[in-house]
């Protein structure tokens, strides 16, 4: 099976690693100094205290890749709309899309059973190019479930974790699917298939999509948000009309707010990823954790003012010109 990793970050590295590593033909595309040090000492992970190196094919261009068997794709849903071009370079008659992002995809709503069924989110998607080039047909959903950050250029430390939910958008089983599956297996990842991706994606958008924008706008970890019950009621506010949009759209949560932050603060004093990406100066993942989710809650008639603040603040304090 021919792989290709887009987004060699902490995530990308991760599953780039694991797959090469057991027997996979493994390429990369990067650029800058992720490129430079992928040729040059190899894809790396730091995982139980050792460092495991995959030598792998790395290029920018996507036509010194080739077609490929799957694309996992791991970038940040900022940088969607910049490698869309390059992934339909990689993709042949048979290819599947692995798309292993936080937030909200650009496909969510393709195989859906419900009365939006095929709607196309402006937020993530706003001129239907990525849907064009990548195709929601294309598309496995994935959910990852584990905590890694990039240590240096082509180099991810892993943390926790070591699950991933992966699934057809529209529900069921297929041979795309049971290949998919059987290669991450074979890298010794926890699979679960999913009967319905989306609600998975939806689950973990609902405990996430608070607690990064909070910590970067704040530079508080984990554990202090939790602490002041003037920010967990907003966050319990937050939660309650991401639930409301949940069962509107068959994504219903079960679960209440409060459980959720009980497992949060297991975690202890974290820095969430975008407080990471704050702190160094990167673009925030905004539109797909909070925008889509707003632009969502417009769709369906739930009104969602805790949310649309929290997208006003983090969108203000997000704008390009502060990461220069």
């Amino acid at each position: 099976m021919r792989v290709a990793i887009v987004g060699a970050g902490a995530i990308g590295t991760w599953l780039g690693v694991r797959l090469a590593n057991a027997g996979l033909d493994v390429s990369v595309l990067a650029r800058g100094e992720t490129l430079a040090a992928v040729r040059e000492q190899g894809l790396r992970l730091v995982i139980g205290g050792a460092t495991r190196v995959a030598r792998v094919n790395a290029s920018d261009r996507a036509a010194d890749l080739g077609k490929q068997d799957v694309v996992v794709l791991a970038v940040k849903g900022q940088a969607l709309a910049g490698v869309a071009e390059s992934v339909a370079a990689l993709l042949g008659e048979q290819t599947t899309i692995l798309s292993a992002m936080n937030g909200v995809p650009w496909w969510f709503f393709h195989g859906l059973p419900v009365t939006y069924a095929g709607t196309s989110l402006r937020s993530v998607d706003p001129d239907g190019r990525v849907t064009r080039l990548m195709p929601p047909a294309r598309v496995l959903g994935g959910v990852v479930h584990a905590s890694c950050s990039v240590q240096t250029p082509g180099c991810s430390i892993h943390k926790s974790g070591n699950g991933l939910i992966i699934g057809e958008p529209g529900g069921g089983t297929s041979a795309r699917l049971e290949a998919v599956v059987a290669a991450l297996r074979a890298a010794e990842f926890d699979v679960t298939i999913s009967p319905q991706i989306q609600k998975d994606i939806w689950y973990k958008l609902w405990g996430n999509m608070t607690m990064n924008p909070i910590s970067a706008l704040t530079g508080a970890t984990c554990d202090l948000i939790l602490d002041d019950p003037l920010v967990s009621g907003f966050i319990l506010r937050v939660m309650a009309e991401a639930a409301e949009i949940g069962s509107r759209i068959g994504c219903p949560i079960a679960e209440s707010g409060e459980a959720r932050m009980t497992v949060t603060r297991k975690l202890g004093a974290f820095k969430t990823s975008m407080l990471q990406d704050a702190e160094a100066g990167r673009s925030l993942e905004i539109d797909a954790l909070v925008a889509a989710p707003c632009e969502i809650g417009r769709l369906v008639g739930v009104e969602t003012p805790n949310m649309d603040a929290l997208h006003g603040l983090i969108r203000l304090f997000g704008r390009p010109e502060r990461s220069k």
